[in-house]
């Protein structure tokens, strides 16, 4: 099967898809899009997050044929968004960093696609609605304090921006 999307804002197409072939899949290797994270498989530790049409999602648990027609945008996707030139890392990257919140980076991407989602909603969360909606991504490396540390960080500079 073909399927036809548009990935970070460009319009991709994907041939001889099969039908059990996941989101997860087209997008690291049929797309060379590896900053989604193939962990779990199960949906349960949220490394592959993406958004799909604007809702984050994790990626193993979508047929790559449901993204038919459909917007995803993927950790890469994130550069040069909430005002960042072309390129440049996104507020919240930028805020990951700055705040130390990265360590292996194996969760790094699904946490940086769902705070960028909560953010774009919420653009000052509270400490429970930065861990709600980060409530689906595991780290094994951190005790999650320098992840919340960098939402926080990264609400604030989008406070100052707007």
């Amino acid at each position: 099967m073909r399927v036809n999307f548009t990935v970070n804002g460009r319009p991709q197409e994907a041939d001889d898809v099969w039908e059990g072939e996941s989101l997860l899949y087209v997008l690291r290797e049929r797309l060379g899009l590896p900053g989604s994270k193939n962990a779990c498989e199960q949906g349960e530790c949220g490394s592959c997050t993406v958004r799909l049409d604007g809702v984050p999602v994790c990626a193993c648990l979508v047929a790559a044929g449901q993204a038919e027609g459909r917007e995803v945008v993927t950790v890469e996707g994130l550069a040069g968004r909430s005002g960042a030139a072309e390129g440049e890392l996104s507020v919240v990257q930028r805020a990951f960093v700055d705040a130390g919140a990265v360590q292996c980076g194996f969760c790094t991407p699904g946490l940086l696609v769902a705070a960028d989602d909560l953010l774009e909603r919420v653009p000052q969360p509270s400490d429970a609605d930065i861990r709600e909606a980060l409530s689906g991504n595991l780290c094994r490396c951190t005790g999650y304090e320098k992840i919340l540390d960098a939402v926080r960080l990264a609400a604030a500079r989008t406070g100052e921006a707007g």
